[in-house]
């Protein structure tokens, strides 16, 4: 029986019109600029309303040859839904507005068998937007193609956990088929945000927000999930993403394949000049077979 998600912000974060929608992500695909990769098997990606990330999102998702591939894992933040576990989407099918992506039912079940995963209400599901924003890039990259989900709310993990994740799903990275899809924003700077991080030697404050991304993009390309660890514990920088993103630096430390991860965009949501102001990152990074 099919139980789908429906595409809930469709209308606020992104337009609902799959004609408008449609033309929006071929332009920003086409302005990346890139060539697809059979090589790139994950990316690294935004997660903001199309009109603040949705151009700096084409920069991670551009890179992807659909040929060869038939399931996505993705990997998003829980910003509503407290859980010290991964969770597991209960729906059937995802909706988007340009087409609709069907769940790997038989992923979800050999994942459900390991006892360490919760469910996750289709409430709570659809509430989260961090990996909808996902979907409609990858129903448009995917076109024509088949291709299967396996969604999975990353909750507020330990860092035991973060390993133990990467150490069970290590192993579907092995498989060329399998494409990862992680889910994250940079950098949430200003009072709002209860993080206004400063080092004035770099000048304007948004220099300083860009200084401090970017050390954390440098140590995700060293695929280091312990040096990850401790720039947070010492900038305690904003990543909404950061368990997702670690369980992703553990999953390709515990596979036998190497993947090297690479940022291809970094932007700002506006720059930051008065401690009144506030701004997020984006980041867009591949994640490719490393030769």
């Amino acid at each position: 029986m099919e139980k789908a998600r429906r595409a809930s912000h469709a209308g606020s974060w992104y337009t609902d019109n799959p004609r408008k929608l449609s033309e929006e992500l071929e332009g920003w695909l086409r302005e990346s600029g890139l060539t697809k990769s059979p090589d790139v098997r994950g990316v690294i990606a935004p997660h903001a309303g199309y009109s603040y990330s949705g151009r700096a999102a084409a920069y991670a998702f551009g890179n992807i040859d659909p040929t060869n591939i038939t399931r996505v894992f993705l990997l998003g933040p829980s910003h509503h839904y407290y859980t010290s576990k991964c969770a597991l989407s209960t729906a059937t099918v995802y909706k988007t507005p340009i087409g609709d992506l069907t769940i790997d039912l038989e992923v979800i079940e050999e994942l459900k068998a390991t006892g360490k995963f919760e469910l996750m209400d289709i409430r709570v599901d659809e509430a989260e937007h961090s990996m909808e924003m996902h979907l409609p890039y990858l129903a448009k990259v995917f076109e024509g193609h088949q291709v299967k989900v396996v969604p999975i709310l990353v909750g507020s993990l330990k860092a035991e956990s973060e390993a133990m994740y990467g150490q069970l799903l290590g192993k579907y990275v092995d498989d060329p088929q399998n494409f990862f899809s992680v889910s994250s924003d940079f950098c949430h700077w200003g009072s709002r945000f209860n993080y206004t991080h400063y080092d004035k030697k770099h000048g304007a404050i948004h220099k300083s927000i860009e200084a401090l991304d970017r050390i954390g993009m440098d140590i995700i390309e060293t695929g280091n999930p312990d040096a990850f660890k401790e720039y947070l514990l010492e900038f305690d920088n904003t990543i909404c993403g950061r368990h997702p993103i670690s369980v992703f630096l553990h999953m390709l430390k515990n596979c036998s394949t190497s993947i090297k991860i690479n940022f291809l965009r970094y932007e700002q949501s506006s720059q930051c000049k008065t401690m009144r102001d506030s701004s997020v990152s984006y980041a867009s990074a591949a994640a490719k077979v490393d030769a």
